[in-house]
């Protein structure tokens, strides 16, 4: 029997965070931080594969899924916040010792936590996360205008970033097989996008991304310097972010697991079994 996953919230720093738990506490712990603009959902696929040898948690971040999203003039949508608010809930949940899977915008927000506490990390699994300034793409062009000038971009961000069409290509990317995709997964996003207050969410937080790539050779420092264990994964059919990025990893941790898996910016869509399985060796390994 597939073990029960739980639907679970939490106070932390005045928010209520929601966040999805699955598998034994005393197992090893694997913290699941999720992109733009999905949720802890993105991750049921881990879930319902891993949860009989795993604790597996992946919370909301603020502004996000079914966590408490506070007005933008009541929070301040930045890296640095999110980060400090899933600090505190892995602290309120106990989590000393945990394996970072980030993805997206866990990415950013995994990299802060790791900075701040490399203790707590026991290895990195990165899929479709950047860390380089090479592993953005052409479509960044209009996201960097966006940075450079936000009065005169942002009409044109807000259709490059939120729009159904770019919502729908992060999952479906340049994959021949549209067949093997669930619509609900881009119209629920979308329609996630335009409650109110959303777009100025994701705004506000774009806006701060410019923070992450600022903080590339500092992250890119740490893993020359401490080289983690590290497994990357790649959907082939990737067009959010350059397809260099996974070897620029390799650089940083020459002992880095690279694979290049049938899906695209959001995998886990259509490569589960396969993800699932090397996540289980790898863990494995490590035990």
């Amino acid at each position: 029997m597939t073990p029960s996953i739980y639907y679970r919230t939490v106070q932390i720093d005045g928010l209520s965070i929601f966040y999805r738990e699955a598998g034994p506490k005393d197992a090893p712990t694997l913290l699941l931080l999720h992109g733009l603009p999905s949720s802890s959902r993105m991750y049921e696929p881990l879930l319902r594969r891993l949860s009989s040898r795993y604790h597996l948690i992946a919370p909301d971040y603020p502004g996000f899924g079914h966590s408490e999203w506070p007005d933008s003039k009541k929070f301040t949508y930045t890296f640095d916040n999110i980060a400090t608010v899933i600090e505190h809930f892995t602290e309120v949940l106990g989590l000393t010792k945990y394996t970072l899977y980030m993805q997206d915008y866990g990415g950013p927000v995994g990299f802060r936590l790791a900075l701040a506490h490399p203790e707590r990390v026991q290895a990195l699994i990165i899929q479709d996360a950047v860390a380089h300034d090479t592993g953005l793409g052409e479509n960044w062009n209009v996201r960097r205008a966006f940075w450079a000038d936000r009065a005169t971009h942002e009409e044109s961000l807000r259709t490059n970033l939120l729009s159904l069409a770019t919502t729908r290509t992060r999952h479906v990317g340049n994959d021949p097989q549209l067949d093997r995709y669930d619509p609900d997964l881009w119209t629920d996003e979308f329609y996630f996008l335009n409650q109110p207050g959303q777009a100025d969410i994701q705004t506000d937080l774009f806006y701060d991304y410019q923070s992450n790539v600022a903080s590339y050779p500092k992250w890119q420092e740490w893993m020359r310097k401490t080289q983690p264990r590290l497994l990357v994964f790649w959907g082939k059919y990737e067009l959010s972010f350059d397809a260099s990025e996974p070897e620029s990893f390799r650089r940083d941790i020459p002992t880095a697991e690279v694979h290049i898996v049938d899906g695209g910016h959001f995998a886990l869509d259509t490569a589960a079994d396969e993800i699932a399985t090397q996540v289980d060796r790898f863990l494995a390994a490590s035990s």
